[in-house]
């Protein structure tokens, strides 16, 4: 049986005991002898020895145990925000049964946050199209209610009292426009009804108009279907994203593009903004870029975050074409 294949408390006792067993044998074939009190020489020969022993028993002791040490420091890289990373079972049996133990659990982790993060995603959308859906009808339905009211009024006075009258219905078709703005980016109408292409468009356009930065649009046609959930995920990306260029990138011009890939369709937003730190890039501290890979790992997706052509940052997100 090799050794290796030896539980680890037999492999040190092994070690051990072969070294006791190779000082045992020196001692009793070589002519070594101890004297009371001890020679000096006797004093060296044993120091030299024990000096010996010790290191041959923590460089073994360091080759067996070693893998545990670089297993357990390979453990702490493991970012559950980048699935699919699994250890190789090689090594001792210990090793090996710790390696297969800890790809389960990262199994069982990433199973459990990815049906966690779907429900909770599920819930956050179901919440927004709640609460966009309550603006739009019911306080919607009442700012228009006094608009009509505002009108009948300023049919009926006079000049002075139509020019206040004309003031508060500004003031309420301000409202009225700063609800629907709250609706449209609770819940993207358009998303639903005419699709993730023209959503985006719209969200570019709008984006342009509030942010006074050139962007550039490239939309390839026929690109493969997506579902639902990948839908809203390529969106909530594109919109965080154009949100961080506005806030952070300090850029004068911005590209949004949508691309068929390998049964998938890639999102890529790259700015000519001063860029991002790559220790931030690289890391899942930033709110907005941990919510990004979050939204990507929901949907099967993979999200990257570099420095793009411009000098800028560039966003790339790709997700499976068809069902999430």
């Amino acid at each position: 049986m090799r050794l290796s294949r030896l539980p680890l408390v037999w492999r040190v006792f092994a070690i051990n005991a072969t070294l006791l067993a190779i000082a045992t044998l020196l001692l009793a074939l070589t002519p070594v002898t101890i004297h009371a009190p001890i020679a000096l020489v006797e004093a060296i020969d044993l120091v030299v020895a024990l000096a010996v022993m010790l290191t041959a028993n923590f460089l073994l002791l360091r080759h067996t145990i070693g893998p545990v040490d670089r297993l357990v420091e390979r453990m702490r890289t493991v970012d559950l925000l980048r699935p699919g990373q699994r250890f190789v079972e090689s090594g001792g049996i210990e090793v090996v049964q710790l390696t297969r133990t800890f790809n389960e659990m990262l199994d069982r982790l990433e199973t459990e946050r990815r049906e966690s993060a779907a429900r909770a995603l599920r819930a956050q959308e179901a919440e927004r199209l709640r609460v966009a859906r309550g603006l739009h009808d019911e306080v919607g339905q009442v700012l228009t209610g006094v608009l009509l009211q505002l009108d009948s009024l300023a049919r009926a006075d006079d000049v002075s009292r139509a020019n206040e009258i004309e003031e508060t219905k500004q003031s309420v078709r301000q409202a009225l426009e700063e609800v629907r703005r709250i609706a449209r980016e609770l819940r993207p109408e358009m998303l639903e009804h005419l699709g993730l292409v023209s959503a985006l468009t719209e969200l570019s356009r709008r984006f342009a108009e509030q942010s006074g930065l050139l962007v550039s649009r490239r939309f390839a046609d026929g690109l493969p279907p997506l579902s639902g959930e990948a839908e809203i995920a390529v969106y909530r990306v594109a919109q965080e994203s154009l949100t961080n260029v506005a806030r952070h990138a300090d850029a004068s011009r911005v590209e949004i593009a949508l691309e068929p890939g390998v049964e998938s369709v890639v999102l890529r937003i790259a700015d000519d903004g001063r860029g991002l730190p790559e220790a931030l890039a690289s890391s899942n501290g930033h709110t907005g870029l941990r919510g990004m890979r979050e939204r990507a790992l929901l949907v099967g997706g993979a999200l990257a975050v570099k420095r793009s052509s411009e000098g800028g940052v560039e966003v790339r997100l790709e997700v499976p074409a068809g069902g999430a």
